[in-house]
């Protein structure tokens, strides 16, 4: 498994990891729908718009850099980069909460009601496109390319375990960095929360700026935005907020017609996730030469997180995509779209036998019984 790969197989671990350990334990109820919708809402940025990301950084740096940091040695490089990507992160982020269309891109990852793990993967499809303008800025500095992903690798990491719901308050290092207890008081469902606490991995730009929030509310609380039921489906979620803030309005959801065990949408979820991993094996973030396979490939798991949706959903269409989706991918790959190698062909059988057993009815009933 390439470099590449092995970050989202240990993020899927971690997150999968964590819940099981909440339920176990009873420390946290855990809602596997919600759950599965995280890892669905932002597998779609880990592998397409963030390789987007990168290309738009590596031209800038090739073609329009100044190279002011050529003559500061490689440490001084480093630190400065580790400086300006959190810098120009904390204003990111804080424009996300304040300006209308940002935040039509940012409303999915506040609108998860439970802090764990996996809400630090709820994101919008569009999350990373909001931010090249950001981080152009140090490949026109002189930033290297590698040092660009490196940073932000590590940044992101640190943002990813800042959702994490078993660490306790941290208070001396509150002083220097954002811990999960200054992050939980970002999603609480209240304005003077939720506009707090901006930095990414670093707290002392709130204490700059005067975003700074230590404590969460003595009364009760509860995370999330609003008080609207969010969509189940990641495609109505990414695309929602747009369709609103353009005066358009999505109508009234069809009433479900079944309800699916959790068990059901998990593993799905497993399969389609692990394909995923598979795919950015194969392919990485780039975009050089696009081939007939790699479409396929990318189109059949971009249907596939939103047919997942439907099927959280209740929707009376989504078995029949599911089962079409499960068994359009071993046939692709037997008909010569052979994508990898590997661990690709011990998920082709599951991943049919998956799609079968929802069609036949297996961990499913209908709504009325539910």
């Amino acid at each position: 498994m390439s470099e590449l790969a092995w970050p989202i197989a240990c993020m899927l671990i971690f997150v999968f990891g964590e819940a099981i350990f909440l339920q176990l334990s009873g420390r946290q109820p855990v809602n596997w729908r919600d759950v599965v919708f995280n890892i669905d809402s932002g597998h779609l940025m880990l592998w397409l718009f963030r390789g987007l990301e990168i290309t738009c950084y590596g031209y800038a740096a090739a073609h329009w850099s100044l190279d002011l940091l050529a003559a500061w040695p490689p440490a001084a490089v480093w630190l400065f980069a580790l400086l300006a990507w959190d810098f120009g992160f904390y204003w990111l982020h804080r424009l996300h909460h304040q300006w209308p269309p940002f935040w039509a891109v940012h409303l999915i990852h506040h609108q998860g009601r439970h802090f764990n793990l996996s809400l630090g993967v709820r994101n919008s499809w569009y999350s990373s496109l909001t931010s090249i303008p950001f981080f152009l800025l140090l490949a026109l500095l002189g930033v290297p390319l590698s040092v660009f992903v490196a940073v932000s690798i590590l940044h992101y990491s640190v943002q990813f375990y800042n959702h994490n719901a078993l660490v306790p308050r941290l208070r001396w290092l509150e002083a220097i960095l954002i811990t999960p207890a200054l992050h939980r008081v970002h999603h609480v469902n209240e304005a003077r929360y939720c506009n707090s606490n901006f930095g990414g991995s670093f707290s002392f730009w709130d204490r700059l700026f005067g975003s700074l929030e230590r404590e969460l509310p003595a009364a009760p609380f509860s995370y999330g935005v609003g008080r609207e039921t969010p969509p189940e489906n990641p495609f109505w979620a990414s695309n929602l907020p747009f369709l609103r803030l353009l005066g358009g309005s999505a109508g009234t959801p069809p009433a479900a017609r079944f309800a699916c065990a959790d068990w059901a949408i998990a593993s799905g979820a497993l399969l389609l996730f692990a394909l995923v991993v598979g795919y950015v094996d194969r392919y990485g973030y780039g975009y050089g030469a696009v081939d007939v396979a790699q479409v396929v490939l990318f189109a059949l798991l971009a249907s596939g997180a939103v047919v997942l949706g439907g099927m959280a959903e209740g929707r009376r269409w989504a078995p029949l995509a599911w089962l079409a989706l499960c068994l359009a991918l071993p046939a692709a790959w037997l008909g010569g779209l052979r994508w990898f190698a590997g661990f690709w062909p011990w998920l082709m059988l599951p991943l049919a036998l998956h799609g079968l057993a929802l069609a036949l009815g297996i961990g499913r009933r209908s709504a009325a019984a539910a």
